[in-house]
């Protein structure tokens, strides 16, 4: 037990990267969901080639490219940096497609509907599409942040010392393989299963409300 310290410094440092980045992907998909939704003229082109590229390459190639490739054109950055815009760049790209996938599966006579009854496009959106879209989005939501905290394991290629790069550090300087591992484990699961709980409550309410039915 000498080295959960060492372990609480690195699940904070896994927790701070992945969330900003995790907070980023959503600000990001948000907008690349809107932008395919609508339809918008080329920008919808460019979003989709960023979605295929994203998803279509491994986030240590991402990392490497960030932060060894960037450095080549002047563009300096450190590690946590990196591993959040890692993070954002990968994660914008799965939660672009949920949320589009979430406003499209409100039917389109609901949103006739809403015209008919007086409203105008915001109101559409905020009180008829919004909500059933969130209802059908939350199981992929959280599906997609429990990936995107999972994949932080790949950021000790890039000497981040999270908890992976913890382990296998313990593991070389002390040959102590079963209790890094079984500590390794442990803390994935402080840190992934309040996630998982929260999403399945967050879902029941969102069904008990009538949304998404």
């Amino acid at each position: 037990m000498k080295y959960l310290p060492v372990y609480e410094k690195a699940a904070l440092l896994t927790l701070r990267i992945g969330w900003l980045g995790i907070a980023l992907a959503i600000l990001i998909g948000a907008v690349c969901a809107c932008i395919r939704y609508y339809r918008v003229p080329v920008l919808r082109r460019i979003v989709g080639f960023y979605i295929e590229l994203s998803r279509n390459t491994p986030l240590l190639v991402q990392l490497f490219f960030i932060y060894y490739g960037l450095p080549k054109i002047g563009i300096q950055t450190n590690a946590e940096i990196c591993g959040a815009v890692g993070l954002a760049f990968l994660g914008g790209s799965y939660m672009a497609e949920t949320f589009r996938s979430g406003l499209e599966s409100v039917d389109s006579i609901q949103r006739e509907s809403a015209v008919s009854l007086g409203m105008n496009p915001y109101q559409v959106m905020r009180y008829v599409v919004i909500p059933q879209a969130a209802s059908m989005s939350v199981p992929a939501f959280i599906a997609n942040i429990i990936f995107l905290l999972k994949e932080t394991s790949v950021f000790s290629a890039i000497s981040l010392m999270d908890l992976m790069f913890t382990a296998k550090d313990l593991i070389g300087l002390y040959y102590k393989t079963t209790e890094s591992l079984f500590l390794l484990v442990v803390f994935y699961l402080i840190i992934l299963l309040p996630v998982s709980i929260l999403g399945s409550v967050l879902e029941r309410r969102l069904r008990y409300a009538g949304f998404g039915a």
